[in-house]
């Protein structure tokens, strides 16, 4: 893993593959390795820029989160890393996260991919127990996360018209969480912007990854 400062954390990612960049934002709980699963395949046809987010990983846990700050974070490695026009592929929490650096850095993204996830909208979600292992995230993330994720936010929801990357929302299917209807609505409104299902639920990429890649690859091949 390399590690670089960017504004008041240290973060932690890993470099693999060869060709154009691609950045790869994991969800709540995880870590760059969560996409183990796909890497090679992604690898072989991109450089893929895996990220550990701030108070996950092998990146600094600060204490201070949210998906503003998380933004910022990964905008800042971007930058210093000199990268620009990135495939940019979300989980969940990353694909947060990558909703809102299209439609605030567009200079950053030149394709979008959001694995089963919408901007913030409200819903009664309880908070679960800590488990008692050992964990490889800062447990104090994942109430002030899930709290913002389950929170609804109008600017979150407005911007997605402001995203002109060409964009493709993979959903879980029927065994997603995430309501049918606000699903298709994001794929209203985000001008350029495609859906595929695929019935694995949230985790997609680790249920079902070779549908996943036939997925995201294909649409990626087709767009240029």
């Amino acid at each position: 893993m390399h590690r670089l400062r960017v504004g008041d954390v240290t973060l932690a990612y890993d470099v693999r593959g060869d060709g154009p960049p691609m950045v790869l934002l994991h969800g709540v709980g995880e870590r760059a390795s969560n996409w183990d699963t796909v890497r090679d395949a992604l690898a072989a046809r991109f450089t893929t820029y895996a990220v550990d987010l701030r108070g996950h990983g092998d990146s600094d846990w600060p204490g201070a989160y949210g998906h503003a700050l998380i933004e910022a974070d990964v905008c800042s490695l971007l930058d210093a890393l000199g990268l620009s026009d990135v495939v940019l592929v979300g989980h969940s929490l990353g694909g947060s996260i990558g909703f809102r650096i299209a439609a605030h850095r567009p200079d950053l993204v030149a394709r979008l991919v959001v694995e089963d996830v919408i901007p913030p909208w409200p819903r009664k979600r309880r908070i679960p127990a800590r488990p008692a292992r050992e964990l490889d995230y800062d447990w104090d993330a994942v109430p002030t996360l899930m709290g913002e994720a389950s929170t609804h936010d109008d600017v979150a929801w407005d911007e997605l018209a402001q995203v002109v990357a060409p964009t493709l929302v993979v959903s879980g299917g029927a065994g997603s969480h995430l309501p049918v209807v606000k699903v298709a609505e994001v794929v209203d409104l985000i001008p350029d912007c495609v859906i595929v299902e695929i019935n694995a639920g949230h985790h997609i990429h680790r249920r079902k990854p070779a549908l996943f890649l036939d997925a995201v690859l294909g649409w990626l091949a087709a767009r240029g």
